[in-house]
């Protein structure tokens, strides 16, 4: 009966067909139901500006709340730190989620304001992750980012071997990710990179500045096409090489 009850709520609030494993125990169930209970209570009165349901932990830090809009069924979890101060702020999508202890910083120093970051609706931001974004960062819809994955928006200029690099001033190019991707655990996306529609990025990769055809397998440090995903018909998409 709570498993019922569980998948109908989860169901409507996600806007799609949600199944609990039988096999999770009632007590879980409960705790669980609690803890989100919770949760939305702070994200009603967090005063962030959204469009529906906010799950907000009670150990998540959000600064600059004025900067930052969400959509439909967000989740912050559990030692998240969000820093929205930036020139455009953060904007997270319909049911996204931001796993525990992950950084999202929108300003590098405050001798000029970053970007921001957008991410679509149906993005997973995994666990430990961090998104460095004063150069602006773009996450597509229906995109995953594994756990312990780095983006970093902006590349210190060095060409002055006479200064110290720290005075030399940073530059920044943006990062985009698109629309159905996987970024792999622990891999790193570095300033003016350009991931398209449909890749998949190894875990561990080192993803440089550049431009990564859609529906490619990306692997390496740094990451070179290592081959194009396969259609459900297992036919292979020759578009990338």
């Amino acid at each position: 009966m709570l498993n019922k009850t569980v998948n109908r709520i989860i169901s409507r609030w996600k806007g799609q067909a949600y199944q609990v494993d039988q096999r999770v125990p009632a007590g879980y169930l409960l705790r669980l139901v609690l803890t989100r209970t919770l949760m939305l209570c702070r994200g009603s009165l967090s005063g962030i500006r959204h469009r529906g349901i906010l799950f907000l932990s009670w150990r998540a830090t959000v600064k600059a709340r004025s900067r930052i809009r969400v959509g439909r069924t967000v989740s912050i979890e559990r030692d998240a730190y969000i820093d929205a101060l930036s020139a455009e702020g953060i904007v997270l999508g319909n049911n996204v989620s931001v796993g525990k202890r992950t950084r999202i910083e929108g300003t590098g120093n405050l001798q000029q304001l970053g970007k921001g970051m957008i991410v679509g609706n149906n993005v997973g931001l995994g666990q430990d992750s961090f998104y460095g974004c004063a150069g602006g960062i773009s996450i597509g819809d229906d995109t995953i980012v594994g756990d312990f994955a780095s983006f970093h928006s902006e590349n210190h200029v060095f060409g002055d071997a006479a200064q110290p690099i720290r005075l030399q001033g940073v530059t920044h190019q943006g990062i985009r990710v698109g629309n159905n991707c996987w970024i792999g655990a622990k891999a790193t996306i570095l300033d003016g990179a350009v991931i398209e529609d449909g890749c998949i990025i190894a875990a561990g990769a080192l993803v440089k500045a550049g431009h990564y055809p859609a529906n490619g397998i990306y692997g390496g440090v740094p990451a070179v096409w290592l081959k194009a995903r396969t259609h459900p018909c297992g036919t292979v998409n020759q578009e990338n090489g």
